[in-house]
């Protein structure tokens, strides 16, 4: 049988305020280790919310998330912080780079925040950039660089920690068609290197593509499940 990395059970998120809103209702999904898994639905369908839910930035109303076995509910503030750190590599539409770090300095912070020797992170860090195809431009701040290369960025720090789950929201969205090419296959070679499962929330049907499962979401439901090989 194979290994769950993320287990989902009956969860609910409900957003109380001028109008009360339930982003997930009674969702339920596992996510085997090494699965490539896109989500897709419209716009206020519980995507981004499913996201946060699952790295723990969100907490569910109801409901219970484990990842790698371990409860989210049961663990405190410092606990989750540290397996969004070092378990979860993240990947966002806006890229979340420091603009005031370069590239090297930007991949590092992860390993500087757990301790590490800046000489080792930044020597790592490095690595990590020259595998995702920007050895030459580690020494450029966000500014300096494109929007593909920003996205590399932001994709080698999220693999800093080599997790076992990386999730992308929109991780084409702010790019061009032949860019956000490039990019779905940067996270293709990271799958067949690292083997890292990965949750891909996306409206873009080429980046759904490179995964071999797709779920649907409707008002906060899973619609559809589907199995399927990847492109």
């Amino acid at each position: 049988m194979n290994e769950i990395i993320v287990s989902l059970e009956n969860v609910c998120k409900i957003f109380d305020g001028a109008a009360r809103v339930t982003a997930l209702d009674g969702v339920g999904l596992e996510v085997p280790r090494g699965q490539r898994v896109s989500v897709m639905g419209p716009s206020g369908s519980g995507k981004s919310t499913l996201l946060n839910i699952v790295c723990g930035l969100d907490v569910p109303t109801s409901g219970r998330v484990l990842i790698n076995g371990s409860d989210l509910a049961a663990m405190s503030d410092d606990d989750r912080t540290r397996l969004r750190r070092e378990q979860i590599g993240m990947i966002f539409q806006t890229f979340n780079l420091m603009p005031t770090l370069n590239g090297v300095e930007n991949v590092a912070l992860p390993l500087r925040l757990c301790g590490m020797s800046g000489n080792e992170a930044a020597d790592r860090a490095a690595a990590m950039l020259e595998r995702v195809g920007l050895s030459g431009r580690g020494s450029h701040r966000p500014d300096e660089m494109s929007g593909g290369e920003r996205q590399r960025v932001a994709i080698a720090r999220a693999l800093i920690f080599d997790p076992p789950l990386l999730l992308a929201d929109e991780p084409t969205g702010n790019l061009d068609s032949a860019t956000g090419d490039e990019i779905l296959k940067l996270l293709e070679d990271v799958h067949n290197e690292f083997g890292t499962s990965m949750i891909l929330v996306t409206h873009n049907e080429n980046a759904a593509a490179i995964c071999e499962r797709r779920i649907d979401l409707l008002d906060g439901r899973i619609v559809s499940d589907t199995l399927r090989s990847p492109k």
